[in-house]
């Protein structure tokens, strides 16, 4: 029988809800609000601190890895641990990696307010007071009140350590205080492991992990946190070593299923290196001319890629003449046998009166040879890394950059879109990748991180276009690895990309087509969709926790202090001798200057902060006292007799400091930032409904009828041929087992239905529209829309049905989606579009076939009066 892992277990624990997953106020308060916390980081960080305070099993000291996808944000969770390990009184952190050129990104994203990633907020505080990240050397020199990170590179940790000098660091600097080792780049620690020694001589090689090791067990309350994308778990005694490490694994597939990483398409061309370099070209000023029009600051980056130094630099001067010499017949010629991206490309210049003359001085200027650089040798200068490490920056000019493998580990840019292979080797052995196909594919799932971009209400850093492949502004989510005609090639590299998660296993692309029949109906003329939006909650109204529902009564357990002895086996109850009673106090009573304190030792009561949640609130003063909020709360105390008319100004503090934790929960909840309207819009059916081209992970994620056509399905249950059912809009549906159902059960309801309403509409919802919950403006997008207007009446009623079938392991997650919908049909009000018509909009219960068909069908039933 296998031996659960520590991610098993923790998974287990997670699902079944042990694991608190509210994250301490330090964290929001203190790191930068503009890289806000997305929820696998949550989820990460959640396991770390559930592991450290709550976990039985818990081995100490603790050495822990985050297995996770380059890109996926591990800095931002090594962030948010350092605050949250100094609350638990950690000062002292050391932070390792292989490479000079991680160290020095990670010093400015930690130290440099000024920089475009810096993780923390302005100021860092901890109640009333303020601290400072400090970067040391030493320990020796360590600030006690102070955040202290020594940055270096395993290998000057390892020579440091044991080549020590004067002043520098030693082992000394270990022995009496309590470490938080972070390595990030993790793998390349692994050295000794992978050399499978004994005890013994894992203690006496002199090697990095030996050294690590060394520092890591000094003290038992030491932790050693690892973050990588590529720990080679399939090495036996690798895998051995973590199996009770990884504390959490979000892996690049999960990652690119989550929408975070751009879409990755090859752009194979029968042409020289130099012509696949200009292809790059004409997508990329394509591409800024796209977010340009969409009001979106982007200058995309091509990364040039060679197969050695001599190589990359006589590209550089070939591309560098090039672009000198272009004009409007070599991009003539190139148009001509272009198709795909890059005939759309020239088609959108077209489009927009850009003549080729015109395009060539535009290239001319933008990838001039001040807009390229070449990084290949090791001594390169300081100003051409901050280049490098700048690119996303508005002031950086940079272009093109020409490397052969200097980028391949640590390079962290969201601007990049295209990578040019320029040149044609393979290395697979009997069709299996070889090391340099997967350290391209690797390379290619760096450049897939995705760059953000608000659209409406959508999150800013998740693909949007999934669903519609046809839009312009999918080329700013999708990445071009421009290669030479090899189809053996690519046939590696796609296998190779599998592997490393950065494509799927099986995908399609499929096209949604609106029937002709539907287009030649009134209802395509002149029908509508009734939607709401989502606003920014004013809170004008909230003069107190009255009106966001703060609980007024709360309950405090003291520690006793009693003691009682028992026999295990006695039948008599285990609390019979323990005395307690309970008394109601304000909270008030504790005393002005003890929750004063209180509310100082918790960033989240910066007046500053409380006010954007009560705009009307003049002070603190007013927040303690008055009765529409703290002067309103009472607090339940239990303890022991005598006990409670004794209370200690520590056990005062300790009180406050709950009740106040709990309330600030509440508030959160209760006043969010984003509200959905009551008022519910129209959308013409013309302008939401149309043809969509859809790109489809075929059988991933555990439903087997996803990405299936429903005439094709092997399943008897839910085949349905619907091209030639009028009711149903597009020509076919690829939805889930449950959408399928519902479709099938919609079918079987039909004749009852068409003897009541003259016209039935069902249409499936492929990005078309989107809901916003009342409570908090959070996205809905209902599966399904149906239409059914009334028979005979003079003023016909249109319903229009919200419909979500839902799989069964996703019910409970979503049930605040079905709490929305369930809400519409009593909250919303209409625009009235036509006189002769009434909307009516009702949202209906999750269908699902094995659980809740019977009362999905009940309130369908009733609301449509059958």
């Amino acid at each position: 029988m296998t031996t659960p892992t520590l991610r098993d277990a923790l998974n287990t624990v997670w699902e079944l809800g042990y694991v608190p997953q509210t994250l301490p106020d330090a964290l929001p308060q203190n790191l930068n609000s503009a890289l806000p916390l997305r929820p696998y980081q949550e989820q990460a960080l959640a396991r770390l601190f559930y592991y450290l305070d709550g976990y039985p099993k818990r081995v100490k000291p603790s050495h822990l890895l985050f297995h996770m996808a380059t890109g996926s944000g591990k800095t931002l969770i090594m962030a948010g641990l350092i605050l949250y390990l100094y609350e638990k009184g950690y000062r002292n952190f050391l932070f390792f990696v292989n490479s000079s050129n991680i160290i020095e990104k990670t010093r400015d994203n930690f130290l440099n307010p000024l920089s475009a990633k810096y993780l923390f907020a302005d100021a860092l505080k901890f109640g009333p007071k303020e601290i400072h990240i400090r970067e040391v050397t030493n320990f020796q020199s360590a600030h006690p009140d102070d955040i202290n990170i020594l940055f270096t590179t395993i290998q000057g940790l390892h020579s440091r350590l044991n080549q020590p000098r004067e002043n520098s660091l030693t082992y000394d600097d270990f022995a009496g205080r309590d470490i938080v080792l972070i390595s990030d780049e993790a793998h390349h620690i692994n050295a000794l492991t992978k050399s499978n020694p004994n005890q013994t001589e894992m203690f006496q090689l002199n090697t990095w992990e030996a050294t690590v090791n060394r520092i890591f067990t000094a003290r038992p309350d030491n932790l050693l946190l690892e973050f990588t994308a590529t720990v080679e778990l399939s090495h036996p005694a690798v895998a051995a070593k973590y199996a009770d490490k990884i504390i959490f694994q979000y892996d690049l597939k999960q990652f690119r299923e989550d929408g975070y990483s751009k879409e990755v398409n090859v752009l194979q061309a029968d042409l020289p290196p130099l012509e696949r370099a200009l292809q790059a070209v004409i997508l990329s000023q394509y591409r800024r001319k796209v977010a340009a029009k969409n009001g979106l600051a982007l200058k995309p980056v091509i990364l040039m890629k060679s197969r050695i130094i001599k190589e990359s630099e006589a590209h550089f001067e070939q591309f560098r003449h090039m672009i000198q010499t272009l004009d409007a017949a070599r991009l003539e010629q190139l148009k001509q046998q272009a198709n795909g991206a890059i005939r759309r490309a020239f088609d959108y210049f077209d489009a927009q009166n850009i003549s080729l003359d015109n395009l060539a001085a535009e290239l001319r200027q933008e990838f001039d040879a001040h807009r390229c650089l070449s990084v290949n040798s090791k001594s390169d200068s300081e100003e051409k890394q901050l280049l490098v490490n700048s690119l996303e920056d508005r002031d950086n000019p940079i272009r093109v950059i020409f490397a052969v493998d200097k980028l391949n580990e640590g390079w962290d840019v969201l601007n990049l879109f295209d990578i040019v292979r320029l040149y044609n080797t393979r290395d697979a052995k009997k069709g299996v990748p070889g090391k340099t196909t997967i350290s391209e594919a690797q390379l290619i799932g760096r450049g897939a991180r995705y760059f953000p971009f608000p659209l409406n209400s959508q999150p800013r850093d998740q693909r949007k276009f999934d669903h519609d492949l046809d839009h312009e502004m999918r080329i700013l989510e999708t990445l071009y690895y421009h290669s030479a005609h090899n189809p053996r090639y690519i046939d590696e590299l796609h296998k190779a990309l599998i592997q490393t998660g950065i494509l799927p296993d099986r995908r399609r692309t499929v096209t949604l087509r609106v029937k002709s029949s539907f287009k030649a109906t009134s209802f395509w003329q002149n029908g509508a969709i009734y939607v709401n939006k989502r606003i920014q909650n004013p809170r004008a109204s909230i003069t107190g926790f009255r009106q966001i529902n703060i609980t007024p009564r709360h309950r405090y357990q003291l520690q006793t202090g009693q003691t009682q002895e028992t026999a295990i086996l006695d039948d008599a109850s285990a609390n019979a001798g323990l005395q307690t009673m309970t008394q109601s106090v304000p909270l008030s009573d504790l005393g002005f200057h003890v929750i004063r304190t209180a509310l100082q030792r918790l960033a989240f009561y910066r007046f500053d902060y409380l006010q954007r949640y009560f705009p009307a609130l003049h002070s603190i003063r007013e927040f303690i006292t008055a009765d529409n909020y703290l002067g309103g709360v009472t607090v339940d105390l239990v303890g022991a007799t005598g006990q409670l008319a004794h209370l200690s100004p520590a056990q005062k503090l300790r009180i406050a400091l709950a009740i106040l934790q709990k309330i600030s929960k509440e508030i959160r909840t209760g006043a969010p930032d984003y509200v959905g309207t009551k008022l519910f819009e129209p959308i013409s059916i013309q302008h939401c409904v149309k043809d969509k081209t859809l790109q489809i992970t075929v059988n991933e994620g555990g439903d087997q009828e996803r990405g299936v056509a429903m005439s094709q399905t092997t399943n008897a249950a839910l085949n349905l041929d619907l091209s030639g059912e009028a009711w149903y809009v597009y020509d076919e549906n690829y939805g889930t087992s449950e959408e399928k159902y519902f479709v099938r059960f919609l079918h079987g309801m039909m004749a009852e239905l068409q003897k009541k309403y003259a016209e039935i509409y069902l249409i499936r919802n492929e990005k078309l529209f989107t809901l916003y919950a009342f409570a908090d403006g959070r996205a809905v997008e209902p599966d399904f829309v149906l239409f059914a207007v009334e028979k005979g009446t003079q003023k016909p009623v249109i319903y229009q049905l919200f419909v979500e079938p839902k799989g069964q392991h996703l019910i409970a997650t979503d049930r605040w989606k079905e709490d929305f919908l369930r809400q519409i049909e009593q909250e919303y009000n209409i625009t009235t579009l036509y006189a002769n018509k009434d909307y009516r909009l009702v949202g209906l219960p999750f269908y699902n076939e094995a659980v809740s068909k019977t009362p999905f069908e009940q309130a369908f039933r009733q609301t449509l009066s059958l």
